[in-house]
């Protein structure tokens, strides 16, 4: 009883939708589908292309809605009448369906009667970008904005007039150069007025973006042939020789080959070939196997199997030559007409100047980055080696340290701005009192007996890297930036720099300006600078060489875990981390000059921009380069063993 009064309401639903149907077939977006319904019906990628062209030029308010339903597999059709319709299922037997011309509610339905339109991927991509052109119009920022990201994804011939009519109503002012930009560059690919697309190459000239190069790359496409006479005509870009990078004779030579003017080179590998193809009765060519042991007998015998044909000839080195100079080899564009090709050819010339200064600024961007790291690294053991002359080993692993620091500061705080200035004091006065205590226990009682301290401090160092260990275990931890410290800034498509390098290179300049203040400023400055020049006479007038000595020591740890909390932002975080820091912190010293602040910002700057350039000679092996910069470094101080700026008094004593 149920079913039947269930079969009884949809046959009614049904009955009283059919008016509304029948109404429906009049509306103008209903007879376009009808134009197209079989193909619509069939859902074919290769046919369906000129229903969705018809729905989206057609300029009927309802195409946007059924395109969208469509791509969306909510568009129906009745079996019976041909109707399409958009419909939500309600459940597994029934639907309820819409309008296609306004959208209104018709009303619930059985679904036997109707079949659903499911396209497949390829269909719903086409959809998509049909439905572009009315994103790009719509009231929604976002939206437009993502209608662009599709058509800079996947750009056709058909969005170039959608954006024509829109660019010059774009509120947006970022939105309105996007859409700009964007009609220029679809303008090179798509428009058919060859003096509308050299005017927009024109405008890109010197644009280093990638879009720019990808666009104009495929125009200066060519084709390499080859004539008897010197080629005429405005499509030839330029003629080549046999020999050149462009062209290696090897595949000029193929060339020829290929045309069927020039007999194949034969390789030892295709004689030997043709050699055993044709053994008869242990012999080829006149010649007893055993007799081919010498390249001149396998000459001769396929000599003679060229002689009897069963063998192609081989062309020698003067035919070779010969056949070459008969021929011109010339480049004949294909990606676009002449006088394109030549336009963006300039300005793909323009580009590549405009790329390789960029490339060199983003290099010099890298080294100063690099120098600003180098430069906290190597502050602190500037200041110890300078005053007291201590070549302290252990200098990396108070970088750890400080590194280790900031850490456990982040678990204590979660927020990672405050934990980040929480930790740049804390790390400080750590290792602060840890170089204090080294000062004292072990330093001053090895005082002018170099190859101890250096033994001693080797020593602290790896006591000090396995304590690490032992706390924290081997595995890296994580220092994690605050989130205004994420990305970079990116200038264009080839230079940008990490929030985090610049906040680094920052924090070196404060720590110079602060450095320069309090030893030229303050009295432990020049108490600091008296014993640094001469210790007796500073002692003999009342200065504590002894004092001063361990509020160096200490000074130069505390800026080294200052350091470390800086460079564990990027660089992984573990017991060894300071050995990555302490050859290229020695090498600032020596290079800028002992004890010197200037000569360690110069020696900074100049190992930087050595270990920069180095890799950019060979990007792939960065071991070479810290090699080649060793060597460097040693034929340096032979001749400037005192360091760029040299300091008077104790250091240069040293």
């Amino acid at each position: 009883m149920t079913k039947t009064f269930q079969k009884l309401i949809f046959c009614l639903s049904f009955l009283l939708a059919a008016p509304a149907l029948a109404q429906d077939a009049q509306a103008p977006i209903q007879q376009l589908l009808q134009a197209h319904g079989e193909v619509i019906a069939k859902s074919s990628r290769k046919t369906i292309g000129p229903a969705i062209d018809a729905l989206a030029a057609s300029g009927l308010p309802a195409a946007q809605r059924v395109l969208e339903r469509w791509q969306a597999k909510q568009m129906w059709r009745d079996k019976k009448s041909g109707l399409f319709v958009l419909a939500e299922e309600i459940d597994r037997d029934t639907i309820r369906i819409f309008d296609p011309a306004d959208g209104t509610e018709i009303g619930a339905v059985p679904d036997k009667g109707f079949k659903q339109l499911k396209p497949n991927s390829g269909i719903r991509g086409m959809i998509g970008a049909a439905l572009v052109q009315f994103q790009l119009g719509d009231p929604d920022p976002i939206t437009r904005a993502t209608a662009l990201d599709a058509i800079e994804r996947d750009p056709e011939a058909s969005h170039l007039a959608a954006l024509r009519k829109v660019v010059g109503n774009e509120g947006d002012p970022a939105l309105k150069a996007r859409k700009a930009r964007l009609e220029r560059l679809l303008t090179i690919r798509f428009d058919e007025d060859d003096a509308a697309r050299i005017k927009a190459i024109e405008s890109f000239a010197g644009d280093p973006a990638v879009d720019v190069r990808a666009t104009l790359n495929p125009l200066v496409a060519t084709r390499i042939e080859l004539a008897e006479t010197a080629p005429q005509g405005d499509d030839v870009a330029r003629v080549l020789k046999p020999g050149d990078p462009a062209l290696p004779r090897t595949e000029a030579y193929a060339l020829l080959v290929e045309a069927g003017i020039a007999p194949p080179i034969l390789t030892r590998a295709d004689k030997r070939a043709a050699l055993v193809a044709n053994i008869r009765d242990g012999a080829v060519g006149g010649y007893r196997v055993a007799q081919l042991d010498t390249e001149a007998n396998r000459d001769a015998a396929y000599a003679r199997l060229v002689a009897t044909g069963d063998a192609p000839a081989a062309a020698s080195e003067d035919e070779i030559n010969a056949t070459l100079a008969a021929y011109v080899f010339f480049e004949r564009f294909t990606g676009a007409p002449p006088a394109v090709a030549r336009a963006a050819l300039a300005a793909l010339g323009d580009i590549e100047t405009k790329v390789n200064l960029n490339r060199t600024a983003d290099l010099v961007l890298d080294a100063l980055s690099l120098a600003s790291i180098y430069f906290l690294a190597a502050i602190g053991l500037a200041i110890t080696f300078g005053v007291m002359g201590v070549i302290n080993m252990a200098h990396g692993e108070f970088i750890m340290m400080g590194a280790y620091t900031g850490y456990v500061v982040q678990q204590i705080i979660p927020d990672y701005t405050i934990s980040i200035l929480v930790a740049l004091p804390v790390a400080f006065a750590v290792t602060f009192g840890a170089g204090v205590a080294m000062e004292r226990l072990v330093i001053r009682w090895l005082r002018h007996r170099p190859l101890e301290t250096l033994l001693a401090t080797f020593g602290i160092s790896i006591a000090l890297q396995q304590i690490a260990k032992n706390i924290f275990g081997t595995q890296a931890r994580p220092l994690t930036s605050p989130a205004w410290l994420d990305g970079s800034l990116v200038l264009n498509d080839i230079v940008s720099i990490s929030y985090i390098r610049i906040a680094i290179f920052v924090l070196a300049l404060l720590f110079l300006g602060l450095f320069l203040f309090v030893m030229n400023r303050t009295r432990i400055g020049l108490e600091v600078r008296s014993v640094t020049q001469n210790p007796r006479m500073a002692g003999s007038m009342g200065i504590n060489p002894d004092r001063i000595n361990m509020l160096t020591f200490g000074l130069g740890s505390g800026i080294a875990g200052i350091a470390g909390v800086a460079i564990g932002l990027y660089a992984k975080v573990t017991s060894e981390m300071g050995q990555d820091y302490i050859v290229q912190s020695f090498m600032t010293v020596v290079v800028g000059g002992v004890g010197n602040i200037w000569g360690t910002l110069v020696g900074a700057t100049l190992v930087g921009t050595m270990q920069k350039g180095i890799e950019w000679f060979n990007p792939s092996n960065t071991l070479a380069a810290q090699t080649y910069m060793i060597l460097f470094i040693i034929l340096f101080i032979q001749f400037r063993p005192r360091g760029i700026i040299a300091l008077k008094g104790r250091a240069a004593e040293a």
